[in-house]
């Protein structure tokens, strides 16, 4: 089915309130845009107003917020107000910021995605760029790793992974639509733990946190500060999903895709972001295939004194794959296999590939070699 047009909206709206990470008061206000201009913030509070696209080129900071611009133009935190521009599937707008932050508001996405759907988006014309994915492919970034899989939707599911009781192993999988964003995502409140405070502030970050726009975790209680409640049990992994939203929205596409994120990240994000701009990325099933065949003719090289003719590798198993980097066309990849037991006719094997010096994908396997 194809998209709809492109999409602004119809009237002027705004918010206000303190931001999160500087603790600058600033008023956030949106502005209907021309078919072709995307995204873009501007500063009035500086000389010359200067704008920024909402694109990956301008990201500037990843640490507990996505930033973009540069020097005084910096805004930070931008995550929470483009996953409420996302999931309206809007394309072209302007947003007027009177400080280098959006509000936090509540700490959810919620009073964003309210606003726009006061200012009635609208269809202004043009084509949409749309962003799909064409076969599987991953990205691992630190911790953060992702698999990315064909479909006709954008469909999260997302495991994320905390040392506290209330949170521990969360999963969940979520449509984004504006419907089910605005019923499962949307109020989802972004979250942290007291025993960070001073080193997060020390950082010059967090200085407009409060219990009033975030939810605070007690370490050492192992409940909520200033009995706060939640409202989901799962509230944390929905809000994760809502900062992939938000983060992936500097590709400057609607996405077409099914995401599987565990313990995504800011960093992770823009990552993935990246690695959906540049694509196609080679599949990491052909790397490890590729990786494999290198492995099967090390383990043929045990029987040179054997006429092979008539014998073939089975790989039996596959242990602690690990994907480091995306491998782009016309990148080359060099294999290194290592055996690291062999026994009668069967072995186990460690291999790594490299682009550039780089590691990209390293595993182990098992093999066998039987005859036809």
């Amino acid at each position: 089915m194809p998209p709809n047009g492109r999409r602004s909206i119809q009237k002027t709206a705004s918010v206000s309130g303190t931001g999160l990470h500087t603790g600058a008061e600033t008023v956030a206000t949106f502005l209907p845009a021309t078919a072709g201009q995307g995204i873009r913030f501007r500063r009035v509070d500086l000389t010359g107003k200067p704008e920024i696209p909402a694109r990956l080129t301008e990201v500037e900071a990843l640490e507990r917020r996505t930033a973009i611009g540069h020097g005084d133009a910096t805004i930070h935190t931008v995550e929470h107000l483009l996953a409420a521009v996302a999931a309206h599937e809007i394309d072209d707008l302007i947003v007027e910021l009177s400080g280098p932050e959006p509000p936090i508001l509540d700490g959810s996405v919620q009073p964003y995605f309210d606003a726009l759907r006061q200012a009635a988006p609208v269809d202004v014309g043009g084509q949409p760029t749309m962003l799909t994915v064409q076969a599987p492919f991953t990205v691992t970034e630190g911790d953060s790793s992702y698999i990315v899989a064909p479909a006709k939707a954008f469909r999260l599911t997302v495991t994320i992974e905390f040392p506290h009781p209330l949170i521990g192993r969360q999963a969940g999988t979520f449509e984004v639509t504006a419907d089910a964003f605005a019923r499962e995502l949307a109020p989802a409140r972004t979250f942290g733990f007291t025993g960070e405070v001073e080193a997060l502030r020390a950082k010059g970050l967090i200085k407009g946190a409060s219990a009033s726009n975030a939810i605070v975790l007690d370490d050492r209680g192992g409940g909520l500060a200033n009995g706060g409640r939640l409202r989901w049990p799962d509230e944390f992994v929905r809000h994760k999903a809502a900062d992939i939203v938000g983060d992936l929205a500097l590709t400057g596409a609607r996405i077409r895709a099914h995401i599987i994120a565990t313990r995504p990240s800011h960093t992770g994000n823009v990552a993935l972001a990246r690695a959906l701009e540049r694509h196609p990325i080679m599949p990491g099933v052909l790397i490890i295939e590729a990786m494999a065949q290198v492995g099967g003719m090390l383990l043929m090289s045990h029987f040179a004194d054997q006429d092979v003719t008539d014998k073939v590798v089975y790989f039996m198993s596959l242990d602690n794959v690990k994907f480091r980097r995306p491998v782009l066309p016309g990148d080359q990849i060099r294999f290194e296999l290592e055996m690291i037991q062999f026994r009668g006719r069967t072995c186990k094997m460690k291999g790594v590939g490299y682009v550039d010096g780089q590691v990209v994908a390293e595993a182990e396997m098992a093999a066998i070699v039987t005859d036809r």
